[in-house]
């Protein structure tokens, strides 16, 4: 027992749309309260975390937008895809999050979601919107980095 080893996270979705749209300033971990069939669908891997957006409402803070799917197996208690969901952080992180979102153009999102032993995490980002000549630059630079990778790969053949 005591030489148990340690499990690594296992990342249920990542937001690869938010490093994309958004420059991702900073990053916070937050639990997640979720219903029975939720859990069961986030198991099954049925998350979109497309378009979502975190904000704090009277010292607590939701994500809005988070797609879980309904549960396949689920029956008239099945739960409603798209419902505003409480994110777990202390008081201090949140108020230090307030001050934050308070500068112009700072927004929070959820980036990414694993589970940490057995309990759902999620990692919450704080952004910054990217201009289109910013969007068009990390394209540009991800191809080029592409064509050499291939460029390596052929020499080496």
């Amino acid at each position: 027992m005591a030489n148990k080893e340690k499990k690594q996270d296992r990342v249920v979705s990542v937001n690869r749309k938010a490093y994309h749209d958004f420059e991702i300033l900073e990053t916070f971990e937050a639990g997640i309260t979720l219903v029975g069939t939720e859990v069961k669908s986030v198991r099954a891997g049925q998350v979109n975390l497309r378009d979502n957006y975190a904000q704090i409402d009277k010292g607590e803070l939701w994500v809005l937008n988070l797609h879980i799917s309904p549960y396949s197996h689920g029956n008239v208690m099945n739960h409603v895809p798209l419902r505003p969901r409480k994110l777990l952080m202390h008081k201090r992180e949140i108020s230090r999050l307030i001050g934050k979102t308070q500068e112009k153009g700072l927004t929070l999102v959820v980036t990414k979601m694993y589970w940490q032993r057995n309990w759902l995490k999620v990692e919450v980002g704080l952004a910054r919107g990217k201009k289109l000549y910013d969007k068009r630059h990390a394209l540009r630079e991800k191809d080029v980095k592409r064509q050499i990778e291939r460029a390596v790969r052929r020499e080496d053949d």
